[in-house]
C-alpha cells in the first residue's frame, strides 16, 4: 500500500534526515518527505502499514519535533 499525507515541515534539510530515519524502520518499502510539497509518501505492506505509519510519525518526531503528518 503507498499512501501521501500532508506533512509541515520547516527545511529541506529537516525533510531529507526525516525521509532516511524513515526508511530505517522494518517495513516500510519506499518513503519520500518532500519539503517543496509538504507531502510525506509512504508505502509498506498492507497488513503492517499503519504501525509503520505510527512508527514512521515517531521517527519524524523526533528530527523535527515541530513536524505535523495528517493522517
Amino acid at each position: 500500500m503507498k499512501k501521501t499525507f500532508k506533512c509541515e515541515v520547516d527545511c529541506a534539510n529537516c525533510a531529507a534526515k526525516m525521509e532516511e530515519a524513515v526508511k530505517k524502520i522494518d517495513g516500510v518499502v519506499s518513503a519520500r518527505v518532500n519539503f517543496m510539497t509538504q507531502k510525506f509518501t509512504l508505502e509498506a505492506a498492507d497488513d503492517v502499514f499503519d504501525k509503520v505509519f505510527d512508527d514512521a510519525v515517531k521517527a519524524c518526531k523526533k528530527v523535527e519535533p515541530d513536524c505535523s503528518i495528517e493522517k
